[in-house]
């Protein structure tokens, strides 16, 4: 038997990021009769996850939009100002642009500071219960609430729109989507630790080290005497996660983590979480119900953008709902959940792409991405534009995909430039008494090059022209179109390089 719950206007699975900021956000549409929402979560004890713990600028703006920064408060949070990249001992300062701060916390803070702001907001009821199933109509088109478990009791929640927010492990997203959804893939995981009173290259900023052969290690402060430290290891897994960390990756970072990090890893256990990627495709087709955050989009968390999207989303899901009297005429809110699909677009397809294109190559696993891996650090060193550019996208500061293709692109050609003129590695600083070694180019090598250098832009194509497609294509792939998405995706890379090469040449004239 199933004990039967109040009508609730919205219905939210999951009190976590999405949730709890949609929740707030609805609670404060001015309305005669204010919604009545349910806000459910599984365990309303503090999460204590890896990830989720680095907010961008543009996530912090859109937090104040929702009335929601005073939950950087009290949590010990740190100022982000921007990041610091080191290669083989050398560095690059990245700062935010215009005084732009992010924010750095525990995660499991801040998410409960997001609830107390929840259940503080008008007509929202917090209910920790776990949600089992979705419930249908009686023609088997939409959805109308969820059976849940509450203190061993099953019930049974109505609402005339349920928001499903459960995060990467979605329970539900397959029930939503069917067919139409998406499949999310994961070339890795992080692995975290907590250090003690470490010492960044750069104070209050992130750090992102490149370790040859190897991927990526991110570094910020998360609050006054922890940092938290994420090693990207590629699948498959390595038996020995401790292991591989002191014998292949700790060796390539600064000397003055060398100390905290074994002591973490001595007196901590070794956590990991799945770097997923999920594009978003198009929602609407299961009348009642609406995918949020991580359920329904994910992105590599090397670039941190995750919350920012999730924040931004729910600025403009609240704006679209706003003048929707009745949240049960579906006809209406699948006009604004279509609107918000493609109005989200530039920010989050900004920060999806970059996300993806970055880690592809600061953890080059070939020749060419490694030449460009190379080039996007000597591009960093440029200053100026060529630094303001990329961490103004990657910050959701200047959200535009089209910018983002320019210095993609850049990248590309810059990288091609230094691997003809710029002195190339011989010895790394580790087996050369703590001094890279480089030697210039013979001229013989030249004819060579050149057909490397059409392998480096043609990798650069298949990166960046995929990740494109999965954010302009406006039609929900199935088995039956995938054959033609191939054909499509192999027909419109030439095209994106010559667009590249055009936008660089009318911008810079090749004027590196």
């Amino acid at each position: 038997m199933h004990s039967r719950s109040p009508q609730y206007d919205v219905l939210i699975v999951g009190a976590g990021i999405a949730g709890c900021s949609l929740a707030h956000a609805l609670s404060t549409l001015p309305r005669a009769n204010p919604l009545r929402i349910a806000l459910l979560e599984r365990s309303l004890a503090e999460p204590d996850r890896i990830v989720g713990e680095l907010l961008q600028p543009g996530g912090v703006n859109a937090l104040r939009q929702l009335g929601l920064e005073v939950c950087l408060e009290g949590i010990d949070a740190i100022p982000v100002r921007g990041y610091c990249v080191v290669d083989d001992g050398k560095s690059v300062h990245i700062p935010y642009p215009r005084m732009h701060e992010g924010r750095s916390f525990h995660h499991g803070r801040f998410i409960m500071a997001l609830r107390a702001a929840a259940r503080r907001a008008r007509a929202v009821d917090i209910i920790e219960a776990t949600v089992t199933n979705l419930i249908e109509d009686d023609l088997k088109e939409g959805i109308i609430g969820v059976h849940a478990t509450r203190n061993g009791e099953k019930e049974m929640w109505l609402a005339k729109l349920v928001v499903i927010a459960d995060g990467c492990f979605s329970n539900f997203r397959t029930v939503v989507m069917g067919d139409n959804g998406a499949k999310s893939t994961t070339k890795s995981h992080f692995v975290g630790a907590i250090l003690e009173d470490a010492v960044l290259p750069i104070p209050n900023h992130g750090t992102v080290a490149l370790c040859k052969g190897f991927g990526p290690v991110l570094l910020y402060q998360i609050s006054q005497h922890d940092t938290r430290m994420l090693v990207d290891v590629k699948t498959p897994l390595p038996s020995d996660l401790k292991a591989h960390i002191l014998t292949n990756i700790v060796p390539q970072l600064p000397s003055s983590l060398h100390l905290p990090i074994s002591v973490a890893l001595d007196k901590d256990r070794i956590r990991r979480m799945p770097n997923s990627f999920l594009p978003p495709v198009p929602q609407g087709a299961r009348k009642g119900v609406v995918l949020i955050g991580d359920a329904w989009n994910m992105r590599h968390p090397l670039t941190g953008g995750g919350m920012t999207v999730a924040f931004n989303d729910v600025v403009m899901l609240r704006t679209l709902l706003s003048p929707i009297e009745d949240l049960g005429n579906w006809r209406e809110v699948k006009r604004a959940i279509h609107t918000w699909h493609w109005s989200r677009k530039p920010l989050s397809s900004t920060i999806n792409i970059l996300s993806v294109a970055l880690y592809d190559l600061f953890g080059a696993d070939d020749e060419e991405l490694a030449v460009l891996r190379t080039g996007c650090f000597k591009y960093f060193e440029c200053g100026g534009e060529c630094v303001d550019g990329p961490v103004s996208l990657l910050s959701g500061i200047s959200p535009s995909p089209a910018l983002l293709a320019y210095h993609f692109f850049s990248v590309a050609l810059y990288s091609i430039w230094v691997m003809f003129t710029h002195p190339q590695l011989v010895q790394t600083a580790s087996k050369n008494g703590g001094q890279p070694k480089y030697s210039a180019v013979p001229l013989s090598q030249y004819p060579a090059l050149v057909f490397k250098a059409l392998r480096v832009f043609w990798t650069a194509c298949v990166v960046f022209g995929p990740l494109l497609w999965t954010e302009i294509r406006w039609w929900v792939p199935t088995s039956s179109t995938f054959k033609a998405d191939l054909v499509f995706l192999r027909t419109i890379m030439p095209v994106i390089s010559t667009l590249g090469l055009a936008i660089l040449i009318y911008r810079q004239g090749f004027s590196f």
